[in-house]
């Protein structure tokens, strides 16, 4: 128990990590279903969710240059305070774009926490070591996204769909003051570079600019297909297979356990076999899983037919959406850590701040895409050519780490 408590990660990163994806897994079954009940279009539903997203990647350029500014230690402790203040402020939010907004500057601090916290254990772990420490790191971060749907879901049922809002600002706030005590153990201040912070952006960028076009271009596609799972489930299970909250929460968190149950084989399967051999399979996995989602309606009917299915508790339309959710969850599984790995394995140790910083500012982009582009195609064609949509742009990510970007793994 010492020997844990000591460990400079537990308390300064590994608990706060694991408390804000907590409580924004408590967000994933409500938030499109609280901004649709303003009577919103779909598109409109998903501008609200990606704000998180758009802070993300407004923020991570700069998060990069406060990171060398202020250091790391500083740097974790703004960010965390930052998504904090803004949890608490969603429950009193008058307005949906009070929520927007929320989340927008929600969002920039969570840049500064991620950029802050990947920096360090990029820069303390060896290559070999890599793929399973990062793969352990994901892991943390969801088993706090499998618990938190079902909680939020079950608190929505008992109190309302604004509750879990005030679960959510109270858990983040809880991380915050465990940052503040435990932060100083989170690693020395870097260097500055020589030439100001943009320009050393920009010759990274000039430098690196290939494997940022390619990589960084299946990195968009696989976070697109990835956030936008979280817009697709909670939509067509409530709009179109009529599910209530709980059923949709429950249905998350069961994707997310089996999503989490595969951190660590994704990481041996990385550092043993091969990058490829696990984000390959995992995004072309999670393409097929949303391509069966529009499915769902035809399946259901004779799920229900199963004499020992009890409909009172559970539907042929929660079995059908559950099964096409799992199947997401366990494709996300295996490449656990890997757009992390990828972007360490790739990074200059001379540049390691700013091109993380680049790395990420792509990955956000994808996390922005994706229930954006669920939002405008459901509103022109409807959610089921939504989910398809999205599953082609998740093929085209397995294609993209397929063909065109090369394995890293140095044997």
């Amino acid at each position: 128990m010492n020997t844990i408590i000591r460990n400079p990660l537990i308390l300064p990163v590994y608990i706060p990590t694991f408390l804000i994806r907590l409580g924004s897994g408590l967000l994933i079954p409500i938030l499109p279903l609280y901004a649709k009940s303003f009577d919103i279009s779909y598109g409109v539903v998903g501008l609200v969710l990606a704000a998180d997203g758009l802070g993300h990647l407004i923020g991570d350029l700069p998060a990069a240059v406060v990171l060398n500014r202020i250091g790391r230690k500083m740097a974790m402790l703004l960010g965390v305070l930052t998504v904090a203040l803004c949890g608490v402020g969603l429950f009193i939010a008058p307005s949906i774009l009070a929520v927007f907004l929320l989340r927008f500057v929600g969002g920039i601090g969570g840049a500064l926490w991620d950029i802050s916290r990947y920096a360090y254990l990029a820069d303390t772990t060896a290559t070999h070591q890599r793929g399973r420490a990062l793969s352990v790191f994901g892991g943390i971060s969801r088993v706090g996204t499998f618990a938190g749907p079902a909680i939020g879901g079950y608190i929505a049922s008992l109190t309302s769909v604004k509750g879990p809002f005030l679960a959510y600002g109270g858990i983040v706030l809880m991380a915050a003051v465990i940052a503040a005590i435990a932060v100083e153990a989170s690693g020395k201040r870097l260097a500055p570079p020589q030439r100001g912070h943009l320009r050393h952006i920009a010759d990274i960028f000039r430098a690196h600019s290939r494997d940022l076009l390619t990589a960084g271009t299946g990195q968009l596609f696989a976070q697109t297909i990835r956030s936008g799972r979280y817009a697709i489930i909670p939509l067509y299970g409530a709009e179109v297979l009529g599910l209530g909250y709980e059923h949709v929460g429950l249905i998350l968190s069961i994707s997310g356990a089996i999503d989490m149950a595969m951190f660590y084989p994704a990481g041996v399967i990385m550092d043993r076999l091969g990058r490829k051999f696990s984000y390959v399979p995992s995004f072309a996995l999670q393409a097929i899983g949303m391509a069966l989602i529009p499915a769902t309606q035809v399946f259901a009917p004779y799920l229900n037919m199963v004499p020992l299915l009890p409909l009172d508790l559970i539907s042929g339309e929660f079995i059908a959406l559950l099964l096409a959710a799992s199947l997401i969850g366990f494709g996300n599984g295996l490449s656990s850590g890997g757009m992390m790995t990828l972007g360490a394995d790739l990074a200059p140790r001379d540049g390691l701040s700013a091109f993380l910083g680049l790395w990420r500012l792509i990955g956000d982009g994808g996390r922005l895409s994706g229930p954006v582009c669920v939002g405008y195609i459901a509103d022109l064609l409807g959610l089921s050519p939504a989910a398809l949509a999205i599953a082609g742009i998740g093929l085209s990510a397995a294609g993209i780490f397929l063909f065109f970007v090369p394995e890293t793994l140095k044997k």
